[in-house]
């Protein structure tokens, strides 16, 4: 009588599904986001962007693009303070996100104010350098994602030189040093405290707001501003922006 051969038999493998396929290309795909996102985070931590999406609109449009990165260090304190007094008060205590300005600014929109954002300058920093403009649930889902990163690989002097060097000042024009050139002939590494107030009013809508002879809101804005200024130096809240280092 014949032995059962044992060499074994290998049943043959069943075809993936094609919801597993599509699940595996997903997971796949969502790992190299994050892994990528966190390399390009690294590399900006140390290298100056070399342009944004906002930049390639302006070249793309004919308009061209205009900056001049300059490091924290050169520029003048009162432009870093006029920023964090226009833009966001809380920069050196919160994390990225100012839940109270976002509550807020989400009240006084559906009450039919001014419009306003709530974000703070870790998210704008975040959408400047990795991330287009407009709106949209997607994008802001990705800045949140950014934000976290560059609070935690960067710190918030640097999260402050790269706001200060992306942040669109002017129709074709970016960074503070840039606008400075472009409305006062010099450079950003001495500023009168107007002069700051006036480059951080029109930091909200450069396209629509004039630096040189601001009239109406923006003239007002540009006063408070400056007179803010001094309340930021004396309650030291750029000091997380002043230290050396990250």
């Amino acid at each position: 009588m014949a032995k059962p051969s044992s060499i074994p038999q290998y049943k043959r493998r069943r075809p993936v599904s094609w919801p597993r396929r599509i699940l595996g290309w997903v997971v796949k795909l969502v790992l190299i986001f994050l892994v990528g996102s966190v390399l390009w985070v690294l590399l900006y931590r140390f290298v100056p962007p070399p342009t944004t999406a906002t930049m390639l609109g302006d070249v793309f449009a004919g308009r061209g693009a205009t900056r001049d990165w300059m490091p924290i260090g050169q520029i003048d304190r009162d432009m870093v303070r006029a920023a964090i007094a226009a833009e966001d008060s809380k920069f050196c205590q919160h994390n990225g996100f100012d839940l109270e300005a976002i509550e807020d600014a989400m009240k006084r929109n559906a009450s039919g104010g001014r419009i306003r954002g709530g974000s703070t300058i870790s998210q704008q920093t975040a959408k400047n350098a990795f991330l287009w403009q407009g709106g949209g649930y997607a994008r802001k889902g990705v800045e949140a994602w950014f934000t976290f990163l560059i609070e935690n690989l960067w710190g918030k002097r640097r999260i402050m030189e790269v706001y200060l060097n992306l942040a669109e000042t002017g129709i074709g024009t970016y960074g503070v040093n840039a606008g400075r050139q472009r409305y006062f002939d010099h450079g950003a590494v001495a500023m009168s405290g107007l002069a700051a107030a006036r480059i951080a009013a029109v930091l909200p809508l450069p396209k629509k707001r004039g630096v040189v002879a601001p009239k109406g809101f923006t003239r007002r804005y540009g006063g408070t501003i400056a007179a803010r200024i001094g309340v930021v130096g004396r309650d030291g809240l750029d000091a997380c922006a002043a230290r050396r280092g990250i």
